[in-house]
């Protein structure tokens, strides 16, 4: 299976780290290009064998699958130069959300499906959220779940709650890294403790809390109730935070879900012209 990648900013060139660190691919397998070519360059100088290549076009010729890992605002520009290249049996992947599977397949020849990748992805773990497009056959499905699963968990959703589970799944790490951060940064100001052995507890408590979430069977809520005892320690943290926290994460998604809308309406006018979209 030949995979070629359009774009190897964070999360391209961590997929193309990850692919071939898990085993997933060889070098060899992988062409990629970019919009800086050194940046490409450099890539195939880590993982020789990688061919890097000047255009786009290149990244898309004789490749079985190719990823897509774009800003929403280059989608038009990188269609157009892809287009007369890309041939029916070829699958192509976007990683980027405000772009609909819709839009793609009305624009490309060829199968679509996007993947919402995160930086979980990195240490073979979280999940990998995947939409199909019409044209995708049950064996292309398995051929794009079997190269995710070296990685992740590939988990099929709806297009319609991409946002949401993508707060979960690719803004949850960054969140959760914020909120540790500043548990972290309390400890430290509020007692003394070094930062560094802070850093090094806390981060070790969010792994085991994880692993409880997920291989141990827990639910948060069975958690919380082993953790905290009726008028404990950890009982009267909570419901600090149950008080100041109050609506705090709605207002959360609300935030990122009307980003998306905006990124949603620009991409429109990007593909489709702003006569499309009214004035």
């Amino acid at each position: 299976m030949n995979v070629g990648f359009i774009g190897i900013g964070s999360m391209g060139s961590l997929l193309i780290d990850t692919f071939i660190g898990s085993g997933a691919l060889k070098p060899s397998q992988i062409t990629a290009s970019n919009r800086t070519f050194s940046k490409a360059l450099c890539l195939a100088d880590r993982h020789p064998g990688l061919q890097a290549v000047p255009s786009n076009r290149d990244a898309v010729i004789n490749q079985d699958l190719v990823f897509l890992c774009i800003k929403p605002m280059e989608f038009k520009t990188v269609i157009d130069q892809i287009r007369d290249v890309v041939q029916p049996q070829q699958l192509i992947i976007s990683i980027t959300s405000p772009v609909m599977i819709e839009q793609l397949e009305e624009s490309l020849p060829c199968k679509i499906a996007k993947v919402i990748p995160s930086i979980t992805n990195y240490m073979c773990s979280g999940v990998s959220l995947c939409m199909y497009g019409d044209r995708m056959t049950d064996a292309d499905k398995i051929r794009l779940t079997g190269l995710l699963s070296y990685i992740s968990e590939p988990l099929p959703i709806d297009e319609q709650h991409t946002r949401v589970v993508s707060d979960l799944s690719s803004c949850g790490p960054a969140i959760m890294a914020y909120l540790l951060q500043r548990f972290i940064d309390a400890a430290v100001e509020e007692t003394g403790i070094p930062h560094e052995q802070a850093r090094i507890v806390a981060s070790e408590m969010l792994l085991g809390t994880g692993q409880l979430l997920t291989a141990g069977g827990m639910t948060p809520e069975e958690l919380q109730n082993r953790v905290a005892v009726p008028g404990g320690i950890t009982a009267q943290a909570l419901a600090l935070l149950n008080h100041e926290l109050d609506g705090i994460f709605n207002r959360l998604i609300r935030t990122t879900h009307t980003k998306y809308r905006e990124d949603l309406d620009r991409v429109k006018v990007s593909l489709y012209g702003k006569e499309v979209n009214g004035p």
